[in-house]
């Protein structure tokens, strides 16, 4: 009989250890959703980076401020996981106040130039793991800059051939002004 309860007990231990799980925790270092990398290059010197100064960054649909970058030749933006469509208020030299922040978006006579772009593409949800679950990637990704009487974005390029965003290793597009 004791041979049997040590047998049951050795094989109830060994179905919990089995059945047991580490902790499903999500390693910091997992690559997620991607944001779009944009570099910035100077229209007449193609082969050349230019900053844009004082530019704010804006959701068109939230109104949210991304951010605002006093001098810089590369931007990162979110793309919607929700939805095919992105845009982006681009605001170049914008006019920042005394404190360092930037004066009233919504001001229509804010110094500065702005331009609308739009970004286009399909969505495509990829396991990653139990612990990530799923990231986006996008795929068919295009860069469009509504036209207005004075852009500063000249034009826009795609850094790879089958213009997806999969990783954040490296630009996706580049805006030339």
């Amino acid at each position: 009989m004791k041979k049997i309860s040590l047998l049951v007990i050795i094989i109830i231990t060994t179905i919990a250890y089995i059945s047991c799980e580490r902790d499903d925790i999500c390693p910091e270092n997992t690559p997620t959703t991607p944001n779009l990398i944009v570099d910035i290059y100077n229209a007449e010197n193609i082969e050349n980076k230019k900053n844009a100064t004082n530019l704010l960054i804006i959701g068109v649909n939230n109104e949210e401020a991304l951010g605002i970058y006093t001098s810089t030749n590369n931007i990162v933006l979110p793309l919607n996981t929700n939805e095919d469509t992105t845009q982006y208020i681009l605001h170049n030299n914008y006019k920042v106040n005394n404190n360092g922040t930037p004066d009233d978006p919504s001001d229509d006579y804010a110094e500065g130039n702005q331009d609308i772009i739009t970004i286009n593409y399909t969505r495509e949800d990829v396991y990653v793991s139990r612990a990530c679950g799923y990231k986006t990637v996008f795929k068919n990704v295009t860069f469009n800059i509504e036209p207005d009487t004075d852009n500063w974005i000249e034009s826009s390029q795609p850094t790879n051939d089958n213009q997806s965003v999969e990783d954040e290793e490296e630009a996706h597009y580049i805006i030339f002004y």
